[in-house]
Protein backbone atom coordinates (compact mmCIF):
# COMPACT_ATOMS: atom_id res chain seq x y z
CA UNK A 1 0.00 0.00 0.00
CA UNK A 2 1.38 3.43 -0.91
CA UNK A 3 2.00 6.30 1.49
CA UNK A 4 -0.77 8.33 -0.19
CA UNK A 5 -3.22 5.46 0.21
CA UNK A 6 -2.31 5.18 3.89
CA UNK A 7 -2.84 8.89 4.28
CA UNK A 8 -6.22 8.83 2.52
CA UNK A 9 -7.32 5.94 4.70
CA UNK A 10 -6.22 7.79 7.84
CA UNK A 11 -8.06 10.97 6.84
CA UNK A 12 -11.18 8.96 5.98
CA UNK A 13 -11.15 7.39 9.44
CA UNK A 14 -10.60 10.78 11.09
CA UNK A 15 -13.48 12.22 9.07
CA UNK A 16 -15.82 9.47 10.20
CA UNK A 17 -14.75 10.12 13.76
CA UNK A 18 -15.63 13.80 13.54
CA UNK A 19 -18.92 13.08 11.77
CA UNK A 20 -19.89 11.22 14.93
CA UNK A 21 -18.42 13.88 17.21
CA UNK A 22 -21.64 15.67 18.05
CA UNK A 23 -24.51 14.26 16.06
CA UNK A 24 -24.00 10.67 14.94
CA UNK A 25 -22.03 8.77 17.57
CA UNK A 26 -24.21 5.71 16.94
CA UNK A 27 -22.39 5.29 13.59
CA UNK A 28 -19.20 4.45 15.45
CA UNK A 29 -20.22 1.46 17.54
CA UNK A 30 -23.04 -0.76 18.66
CA UNK A 31 -22.56 -1.73 22.31
CA UNK A 32 -23.81 -4.89 23.91
CA UNK A 33 -26.93 -4.40 26.10
CA UNK A 34 -24.84 -4.96 29.26
CA UNK A 35 -22.14 -2.51 28.22
CA UNK A 36 -23.77 0.56 29.77
CA UNK A 37 -22.51 3.68 31.57
CA UNK A 38 -24.96 5.48 33.85
CA UNK A 39 -24.50 9.25 33.68
CA UNK A 40 -26.02 12.10 35.70
CA UNK A 41 -25.90 15.73 34.59
CA UNK A 42 -25.34 18.58 37.08
CA UNK A 43 -26.01 22.07 35.75
CA UNK A 44 -28.20 21.59 32.67
CA UNK A 45 -28.68 24.95 31.03
CA UNK A 46 -26.38 26.38 28.35
CA UNK A 47 -23.42 23.99 28.02
CA UNK A 48 -25.21 21.63 30.37
CA UNK A 49 -27.92 21.23 27.75
CA UNK A 50 -25.21 20.34 25.24
CA UNK A 51 -23.81 17.78 27.68
CA UNK A 52 -27.22 16.19 27.94
CA UNK A 53 -27.67 16.01 24.17
CA UNK A 54 -24.18 14.66 23.53
CA UNK A 55 -24.30 11.90 26.12
CA UNK A 56 -27.94 10.97 25.52
CA UNK A 57 -26.98 10.28 21.89
CA UNK A 58 -24.23 7.83 22.87
CA UNK A 59 -25.65 4.31 22.55
CA UNK A 60 -23.97 2.89 25.65
CA UNK A 61 -25.03 5.74 27.97
CA UNK A 62 -28.10 5.80 30.20
CA UNK A 63 -28.98 9.24 31.56
CA UNK A 64 -30.20 8.45 35.08
CA UNK A 65 -30.43 11.88 36.74
CA UNK A 66 -30.68 15.61 36.02
CA UNK A 67 -29.85 18.33 38.51
CA UNK A 68 -30.16 22.12 38.55
CA UNK A 69 -30.97 24.78 41.15
CA UNK A 70 -33.38 26.31 38.62
CA UNK A 71 -36.53 24.19 38.29
CA UNK A 72 -37.28 25.70 34.88
CA UNK A 73 -33.99 24.31 33.62
CA UNK A 74 -34.93 20.90 34.96
CA UNK A 75 -38.24 20.83 33.13
CA UNK A 76 -36.61 21.97 29.90
CA UNK A 77 -33.89 19.33 30.19
CA UNK A 78 -36.44 16.61 30.94
CA UNK A 79 -38.24 17.51 27.71
CA UNK A 80 -34.97 17.39 25.74
CA UNK A 81 -34.14 13.95 27.12
CA UNK A 82 -37.62 12.64 26.29
CA UNK A 83 -37.24 13.84 22.70
CA UNK A 84 -33.89 12.04 22.30
CA UNK A 85 -34.61 8.94 24.38
CA UNK A 86 -38.36 8.45 24.93
CA UNK A 87 -37.63 5.26 26.85
CA UNK A 88 -35.00 6.86 29.11
CA UNK A 89 -36.41 8.28 32.33
CA UNK A 90 -34.22 10.26 34.72
CA UNK A 91 -34.76 11.43 38.28
CA UNK A 92 -34.81 15.20 38.82
CA UNK A 93 -32.86 16.93 41.62
CA UNK A 94 -32.17 20.45 42.83
CA UNK A 95 -29.33 19.31 45.15
CA UNK A 96 -26.43 17.50 43.47
CA UNK A 97 -25.51 15.76 46.73
CA UNK A 98 -28.53 13.49 46.30
CA UNK A 99 -26.98 12.23 43.06
CA UNK A 100 -23.63 11.57 44.71
CA UNK A 101 -25.39 9.43 47.33
CA UNK A 102 -26.61 7.02 44.67
CA UNK A 103 -24.76 3.78 43.97
CA UNK A 104 -26.23 3.41 40.49
CA UNK A 105 -24.44 6.44 38.99
CA UNK A 106 -21.11 5.76 37.27
CA UNK A 107 -20.24 9.28 36.15
CA UNK A 108 -21.41 12.86 36.29
CA UNK A 109 -21.05 15.84 34.00
CA UNK A 110 -20.72 19.29 35.53
CA UNK A 111 -21.67 22.50 33.70
CA UNK A 112 -22.33 24.79 36.64
CA UNK A 113 -20.78 28.28 36.96
CA UNK A 114 -17.02 28.17 37.49
CA UNK A 115 -17.08 28.71 41.26
CA UNK A 116 -18.79 25.34 41.78
CA UNK A 117 -16.58 23.20 39.50
CA UNK A 118 -13.95 22.05 41.98
CA UNK A 119 -16.14 21.20 44.94
CA UNK A 120 -18.59 19.17 42.85
CA UNK A 121 -15.76 17.24 41.19
CA UNK A 122 -13.99 16.48 44.47
CA UNK A 123 -17.20 15.29 46.11
CA UNK A 124 -17.93 13.14 43.05
CA UNK A 125 -14.47 11.56 43.23
CA UNK A 126 -15.00 10.84 46.92
CA UNK A 127 -18.31 9.15 46.12
CA UNK A 128 -16.66 6.88 43.54
CA UNK A 129 -17.84 8.66 40.41
CA UNK A 130 -15.99 9.77 37.31
CA UNK A 131 -16.33 13.36 36.09
CA UNK A 132 -16.70 15.13 32.76
CA UNK A 133 -16.19 18.73 33.89
CA UNK A 134 -16.81 21.85 31.87
CA UNK A 135 -13.97 24.33 31.50
CA UNK A 136 -12.34 26.14 33.14
CA UNK A 137 -11.09 23.42 35.44
CA UNK A 138 -11.52 25.45 38.62
CA UNK A 139 -12.08 28.91 40.06
CA UNK A 140 -8.67 29.12 41.76
CA UNK A 141 -5.20 27.59 41.49
CA UNK A 142 -5.45 25.73 44.80
CA UNK A 143 -8.75 24.16 43.76
CA UNK A 144 -7.04 22.59 40.75
CA UNK A 145 -4.43 21.08 43.05
CA UNK A 146 -7.10 19.78 45.42
CA UNK A 147 -9.01 18.24 42.51
CA UNK A 148 -5.91 16.47 41.23
CA UNK A 149 -5.01 15.12 44.67
CA UNK A 150 -8.55 13.80 45.19
CA UNK A 151 -8.71 12.25 41.74
CA UNK A 152 -5.45 10.39 42.32
CA UNK A 153 -6.46 9.28 45.80
CA UNK A 154 -9.76 7.82 44.61
CA UNK A 155 -8.49 6.58 41.22
CA UNK A 156 -11.17 8.34 39.19
CA UNK A 157 -11.45 9.38 35.53
CA UNK A 158 -11.71 13.04 34.56
CA UNK A 159 -12.18 14.76 31.21
CA UNK A 160 -12.12 18.55 30.79
CA UNK A 161 -14.81 19.88 28.47
CA UNK A 162 -12.43 21.25 25.84
CA UNK A 163 -14.39 19.70 22.98
CA UNK A 164 -12.21 21.31 20.29
CA UNK A 165 -9.34 19.15 21.53
CA UNK A 166 -11.00 16.19 19.80
CA UNK A 167 -10.92 17.77 16.34
CA UNK A 168 -8.53 16.66 13.63
CA UNK A 169 -7.07 20.16 13.23
CA UNK A 170 -5.59 20.28 16.74
CA UNK A 171 -4.25 16.77 16.37
CA UNK A 172 -2.54 17.73 13.13
CA UNK A 173 -1.13 20.98 14.53
CA UNK A 174 0.40 19.01 17.41
CA UNK A 175 1.95 16.53 14.97
CA UNK A 176 3.41 19.28 12.78
CA UNK A 177 4.95 21.25 15.64
CA UNK A 178 6.26 18.17 17.44
CA UNK A 179 7.88 16.99 14.20
CA UNK A 180 10.24 19.98 14.40
CA UNK A 181 9.33 21.22 10.94
CA UNK A 182 9.16 24.85 12.16
CA UNK A 183 12.13 24.31 14.46
CA UNK A 184 12.24 25.04 18.16
CA UNK A 185 9.30 27.14 19.32
CA UNK A 186 10.53 30.09 21.34
CA UNK A 187 7.56 32.46 21.17
CA UNK A 188 3.78 31.98 21.04
CA UNK A 189 1.03 34.56 20.59
CA UNK A 190 -2.51 33.80 21.80
CA UNK A 191 -5.57 35.98 21.36
CA UNK A 192 -9.34 36.15 21.59
CA UNK A 193 -11.34 39.12 20.36
CA UNK A 194 -14.63 40.23 21.90
CA UNK A 195 -15.69 42.24 24.90
CA UNK A 196 -18.06 41.46 27.76
CA UNK A 197 -21.54 42.98 27.49
CA UNK A 198 -22.09 46.24 29.34
CA UNK A 199 -24.43 45.41 32.23
CA UNK A 200 -25.57 48.88 33.21
CA UNK A 201 -27.25 48.30 36.56
CA UNK A 202 -28.48 45.72 39.04
CA UNK A 203 -32.25 45.29 39.13
CA UNK A 204 -32.62 43.91 42.64
CA UNK A 205 -35.76 41.87 43.18
CA UNK A 206 -37.33 39.01 45.08
CA UNK A 207 -35.79 35.66 44.20
CA UNK A 208 -38.19 33.77 41.88
CA UNK A 209 -39.71 30.67 43.45
CA UNK A 210 -38.21 28.38 40.79
CA UNK A 211 -34.61 29.35 41.70
CA UNK A 212 -32.57 28.46 44.78
CA UNK A 213 -30.38 31.59 44.73
CA UNK A 214 -28.53 30.75 47.92
CA UNK A 215 -27.48 27.37 46.52
CA UNK A 216 -26.57 28.96 43.18
CA UNK A 217 -24.08 31.22 45.03
CA UNK A 218 -22.85 28.29 47.08
CA UNK A 219 -19.22 28.79 48.19
CA UNK A 220 -19.09 32.32 46.73
CA UNK A 221 -19.82 35.42 48.85
CA UNK A 222 -23.50 36.00 49.57
CA UNK A 223 -25.12 38.73 47.47
CA UNK A 224 -28.62 40.14 47.03
CA UNK A 225 -30.38 38.68 44.01
CA UNK A 226 -30.60 40.45 40.71
CA UNK A 227 -30.96 38.51 37.45
CA UNK A 228 -28.11 40.38 35.77
CA UNK A 229 -25.49 38.41 37.72
CA UNK A 230 -27.17 35.01 37.48
CA UNK A 231 -27.06 32.20 34.90
CA UNK A 232 -25.10 33.05 31.72
CA UNK A 233 -24.02 36.52 32.87
CA UNK A 234 -22.16 35.04 35.84
CA UNK A 235 -18.98 34.91 33.76
CA UNK A 236 -18.76 38.72 33.76
CA UNK A 237 -18.52 38.93 37.57
CA UNK A 238 -15.17 38.08 39.13
CA UNK A 239 -16.78 36.42 42.15
CA UNK A 240 -17.78 33.59 39.80
CA UNK A 241 -15.52 33.71 36.75
CA UNK A 242 -13.01 35.76 34.74
CA UNK A 243 -14.88 37.09 31.72
CA UNK A 244 -14.11 36.50 28.05
CA UNK A 245 -10.48 35.70 28.87
CA UNK A 246 -11.36 32.90 31.29
CA UNK A 247 -14.11 31.65 28.99
CA UNK A 248 -11.74 31.06 26.07
CA UNK A 249 -8.25 30.56 27.52
CA UNK A 250 -8.54 26.79 27.76
CA UNK A 251 -9.79 26.37 24.20
CA UNK A 252 -6.79 28.02 22.54
CA UNK A 253 -4.07 27.54 25.18
CA UNK A 254 -4.87 23.84 24.88
CA UNK A 255 -3.08 23.54 21.54
CA UNK A 256 0.01 25.28 22.96
CA UNK A 257 0.34 22.95 25.96
CA UNK A 258 -0.31 19.95 23.73
CA UNK A 259 2.06 20.96 20.92
CA UNK A 260 4.89 22.90 22.52
CA UNK A 261 4.73 21.97 26.22
CA UNK A 262 5.69 25.17 28.08
CA UNK A 263 7.82 24.41 31.13
CA UNK A 264 8.65 26.15 34.41
CA UNK A 265 6.80 29.42 34.44
CA UNK A 266 9.04 32.19 35.76
CA UNK A 267 6.95 35.37 35.61
CA UNK A 268 3.63 36.86 34.55
CA UNK A 269 2.78 40.47 33.81
CA UNK A 270 -0.74 41.60 32.87
CA UNK A 271 -2.38 44.88 31.98
CA UNK A 272 -5.75 45.88 30.58
CA UNK A 273 -9.07 47.63 30.98
CA UNK A 274 -11.94 46.67 33.26
CA UNK A 275 -15.42 46.24 31.82
CA UNK A 276 -17.88 49.12 31.87
CA UNK A 277 -21.07 48.79 33.90
CA UNK A 278 -21.44 46.60 36.96
CA UNK A 279 -19.40 43.72 35.58
CA UNK A 280 -15.80 43.64 36.81
CA UNK A 281 -13.93 41.27 34.51
CA UNK A 282 -11.49 42.49 31.84
CA UNK A 283 -12.78 44.38 28.84
CA UNK A 284 -9.29 43.95 27.39
CA UNK A 285 -6.35 42.06 28.83
CA UNK A 286 -2.75 41.66 27.68
CA UNK A 287 -0.45 39.20 29.44
CA UNK A 288 3.24 38.33 29.09
CA UNK A 289 4.28 34.91 30.37
CA UNK A 290 7.91 33.88 30.58
CA UNK A 291 8.65 30.17 30.79
CA UNK A 292 12.02 28.46 30.87
CA UNK A 293 11.66 27.29 27.27
CA UNK A 294 9.49 29.99 25.67
CA UNK A 295 7.60 33.26 25.99
CA UNK A 296 3.82 33.41 25.57
CA UNK A 297 1.77 36.55 25.04
CA UNK A 298 -2.02 36.83 25.31
CA UNK A 299 -3.86 39.76 23.74
CA UNK A 300 -7.48 40.76 23.17
CA UNK A 301 -6.72 41.58 19.52
CA UNK A 302 -4.97 39.58 16.79
CA UNK A 303 -1.25 40.34 16.60
CA UNK A 304 0.09 41.99 13.46
CA UNK A 305 1.63 38.80 12.16
CA UNK A 306 1.17 36.80 8.94
CA UNK A 307 -2.00 34.70 9.02
CA UNK A 308 -3.41 36.20 12.22
CA UNK A 309 -5.57 38.88 10.64
CA UNK A 310 -9.28 38.05 10.56
CA UNK A 311 -9.10 35.24 13.11
CA UNK A 312 -11.25 35.99 16.17
CA UNK A 313 -9.21 33.46 18.13
CA UNK A 314 -5.84 31.97 17.41
CA UNK A 315 -2.38 30.74 18.28
CA UNK A 316 0.78 31.82 16.46
CA UNK A 317 3.87 29.66 16.94
CA UNK A 318 7.20 31.22 15.98
CA UNK A 319 9.88 28.60 15.49
CA UNK A 320 13.54 28.82 14.54
CA UNK A 321 12.76 27.48 11.02
CA UNK A 322 9.29 28.84 10.35
CA UNK A 323 5.91 29.63 11.85
CA UNK A 324 2.45 28.15 12.23
CA UNK A 325 -0.82 29.95 12.92
CA UNK A 326 -4.04 28.14 13.76
CA UNK A 327 -7.53 28.49 15.13
CA UNK A 328 -10.09 25.84 15.95
CA UNK A 329 -10.50 24.48 12.43
CA UNK A 330 -7.64 25.71 10.23
CA UNK A 331 -3.88 26.25 10.11
CA UNK A 332 -1.16 27.82 7.97
CA UNK A 333 2.55 27.05 7.93
CA UNK A 334 5.17 29.46 6.66
CA UNK A 335 8.48 27.81 5.82
CA UNK A 336 11.16 29.11 3.43
CA UNK A 337 8.82 31.78 2.12
CA UNK A 338 6.09 29.29 1.24
CA UNK A 339 2.60 29.15 2.77
CA UNK A 340 0.99 25.69 3.07
CA UNK A 341 -1.75 24.06 5.13
CA UNK A 342 -0.02 20.72 5.55
CA UNK A 343 3.09 18.71 4.74
CA UNK A 344 2.55 15.17 3.48
CA UNK A 345 6.00 14.06 4.58
CA UNK A 346 5.04 14.61 8.25
CA UNK A 347 3.43 11.34 9.38
CA UNK A 348 0.16 11.03 11.25
CA UNK A 349 1.39 9.89 14.66
CA UNK A 350 -1.34 10.85 17.18
CA UNK A 351 -4.39 8.57 17.32
CA UNK A 352 -7.55 10.49 16.41
CA UNK A 353 -10.35 10.93 18.90
CA UNK A 354 -13.64 9.02 18.63
CA UNK A 355 -15.27 12.23 19.88
CA UNK A 356 -14.62 14.07 23.13
CA UNK A 357 -17.57 12.59 24.99
CA UNK A 358 -16.95 9.11 23.57
CA UNK A 359 -13.34 9.39 24.68
CA UNK A 360 -14.60 9.98 28.23
CA UNK A 361 -17.00 7.03 28.15
CA UNK A 362 -14.29 4.77 26.74
CA UNK A 363 -12.01 5.88 29.59
CA UNK A 364 -14.70 5.16 32.19
CA UNK A 365 -14.72 1.59 30.90
CA UNK A 366 -10.99 1.09 30.36
CA UNK A 367 -9.84 3.10 33.44
CA UNK A 368 -7.25 4.83 31.28
CA UNK A 369 -7.24 8.62 31.49
CA UNK A 370 -8.67 10.49 28.45
CA UNK A 371 -6.92 13.10 26.30
CA UNK A 372 -7.99 16.17 28.32
CA UNK A 373 -7.20 14.54 31.65
CA UNK A 374 -6.99 16.35 34.96
CA UNK A 375 -3.19 16.45 35.31
CA UNK A 376 -2.90 17.99 31.86
CA UNK A 377 -5.82 20.37 32.43
CA UNK A 378 -4.40 21.58 35.74
CA UNK A 379 -1.06 22.59 34.21
CA UNK A 380 -2.73 24.23 31.22
CA UNK A 381 -5.26 26.15 33.35
CA UNK A 382 -2.94 27.50 36.04
CA UNK A 383 -1.40 30.34 33.95
CA UNK A 384 -4.91 31.63 33.26
CA UNK A 385 -5.48 32.15 36.98
CA UNK A 386 -2.07 33.75 37.44
CA UNK A 387 -2.69 36.16 34.59
CA UNK A 388 -5.93 37.33 36.20
CA UNK A 389 -4.16 37.78 39.55
CA UNK A 390 -1.51 39.98 37.94
CA UNK A 391 -4.26 41.98 36.21
CA UNK A 392 -6.24 42.45 39.44
CA UNK A 393 -3.18 43.61 41.37
CA UNK A 394 -1.87 45.73 38.50
CA UNK A 395 1.73 44.53 38.76
CA UNK A 396 4.14 41.91 37.38
CA UNK A 397 4.67 38.82 39.51
CA UNK A 398 7.42 36.23 39.82
CA UNK A 399 6.46 32.57 40.15
CA UNK A 400 8.15 29.74 42.05
CA UNK A 401 7.26 26.63 40.02
CA UNK A 402 8.63 24.27 42.69
CA UNK A 403 6.46 25.66 45.49
CA UNK A 404 3.51 26.67 43.28
CA UNK A 405 3.41 30.14 44.77
CA UNK A 406 4.46 33.68 43.98
CA UNK A 407 7.86 34.82 45.16
CA UNK A 408 7.70 37.27 48.05
CA UNK A 409 4.17 38.55 47.43
CA UNK A 410 1.61 37.77 50.13
CA UNK A 411 -1.16 39.71 48.39
CA UNK A 412 -0.78 37.64 45.23
CA UNK A 413 -0.52 34.36 47.14
CA UNK A 414 -3.73 35.17 49.01
CA UNK A 415 -5.50 35.12 45.64
CA UNK A 416 -4.44 31.55 44.86
CA UNK A 417 -7.49 30.43 46.84
CA UNK A 418 -10.70 31.99 48.12
CA UNK A 419 -12.20 30.68 51.33
CA UNK A 420 -15.59 29.09 50.83
CA UNK A 421 -18.71 30.48 52.44
CA UNK A 422 -19.04 28.52 55.66
CA UNK A 423 -22.42 26.96 54.86
CA UNK A 424 -21.05 25.58 51.58
CA UNK A 425 -17.59 24.39 52.59
CA UNK A 426 -18.37 20.75 52.03
CA UNK A 427 -14.82 19.50 51.39
CA UNK A 428 -13.29 20.93 54.57
CA UNK A 429 -10.74 23.42 53.21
Amino acid sequence: MTKNTNRRSFIKQAGLSMAGFYYFPHLLRKPAPSDRVRVAHIGINGMGSSHLRWFANLPEVDVVALCDVDKNHLLKAQKVLTEIRPENTANLYTDFRRILERNDVDAITCATPDHWHAQIAIMAFESGKDVYGEKPLSYTVKEGELMHASQQKHNRIFQLGTQIHAGDNYHRVAELIQSGVIGEVKNVKLWKTGEPPVIEKANYQVVPDYLNWDFWQGPAPERKYHPERCHFNYRYFSEYSGGVFQDFWCHIADIVWWSAKPERLKSVSASGIISEGIGDTPKEINIDYKFKNMDIQWTSKPPELPGAEGRHIGAYFQGTKGSLVCDYGSRELRIDGKVVNDLEEIPFSIPRSPGHQQNFIDSVKSRKQPESNLAYAKDMTMPMHLGLISWKLGKPLNWNHKKNEFKGDADANNLLFREYRKEYNWIGV
